[in-house]
């Protein structure tokens, strides 16, 4: 009966973040037309940072209660998952055109914060000062993006349809919508957990694939949202955003609040995690990620969850 509840309430969870994810996607290109910012922007930091929530309410839990191997499964599952899973199904859905900016730039940028997330992880402990670290490079990234968005403004013509007083709406449905992201994704991986240790899961693996999956699903709604209503710069946007702050805003946070401990195993993750970023950097230079490379992702997604649920 425990079980039932549970599940339903994994549903209800579900339904909030579709409807989250609709409006973050709707108040993100308004706001995008409006400030003359190309949507690959708002994908970098509006979306990408509402759709990180979850991801970071958990580790907060997750760091309050010392389940540190939770924290690094979580961010370490999630990326993994959002190229895997997200993108992968995403491009089921349909083939994504992607800009040849984001390949040149924001993904090095990505797989670049994951190897200094190995790094860091040698020595066994992501530390307080390795966190003080990875939030300043959280902020160095935040710097660079508005820098990036002040000089698109210059050669983006500004909507006109955009009104004034559409301004304000644009702005709710993004708090709104990352609101609701937060909670459904916080009600999805509660129960889903709750359900994973009826049936006798550890935690190391519920942190790379329940939690992991539950907190990429904003990402999930929100990139196939706006894939099917047009939008693609900010599907992939959201997705390379996420990744990267989910190791340095996360990982960088949690870790300032306590060391975490890193646990061997967690390094062959660590590869395949770089492993699915080298292969979207590969689809990438061809600035299109066709429907064929979609499967091929989802089914090395899903064989890394098999291998997983099976240690």
């Amino acid at each position: 009966m425990e079980i039932a509840v549970n599940a339903v309430l994994t549903i209800v969870g579900l339904v909030i973040l579709c409807l989250g994810g609709n409006w973050l996607v709707s108040g993100g290109v308004a706001i995008a037309k409006k400030l003359r910012i190309s949507q690959m922007i708002i994908g970098l930091t509006i979306v990408a940072y509402g759709t990180s929530t979850p991801e970071l309410a958990a580790s907060m839990v997750a760091a309050v209660g010392s389940h540190t191997d939770l924290i690094l499964g979580n961010v370490v599952g999630s990326n993994i998952s959002n190229i895997g899973m997200v993108i992968g199904m995403s491009a089921i859905i349909s083939p994504l055109v992607v800009s040849k900016a984001t390949t040149r730039k924001e993904v090095p940028i990505m797989i670049g914060v994951m190897l200094l997330l190995v790094a860091i992880s040698v020595d066994g402990e992501i530390s307080q000062l390795d966190g003080v670290m990875l939030v300043a490079g959280l902020i160095a990234f935040t710097a660079y993006t508005l820098s990036r968005a002040k000089k698109e403004r210059e050669s983006i013509t500004e909507d006109s349809s955009i009104t004034k007083t559409q301004v304000p709406r644009a702005i709710a449905l993004i708090v709104m919508g990352a609101a609701l992201l937060y909670f459904g994704g916080f009600l999805t991986v509660e129960n889903a957990v709750l359900i994973a240790e009826n049936l006798g899961i550890s935690e190391t693996v519920i942190g790379i694939t329940i939690i992991a999956i539950g907190t990429s699903l904003p990402e999930l709604v929100t990139s196939v949202i706006a894939i099917r209503k047009g939008h693609m710069d900010i599907g992939i946007g959201t997705i390379v955003g996420s990744n990267i702050y989910n190791i340095l805003m996360i990982m960088g946070v949690a870790s300032v609040i306590t060391g975490i401990a890193v646990v061997p195993g967690i390094f062959t993750d660590y590869l395949v995690m770089i492993g699915f970023a080298v292969v979207l950097v590969a689809f990438l230079r061809s600035g299109i990620i066709p429907r064929p490379a979609g499967i091929g992702l989802a089914i090395a997604y899903a064989a890394y969850l098999g291998y997983t649920l099976l240690l």
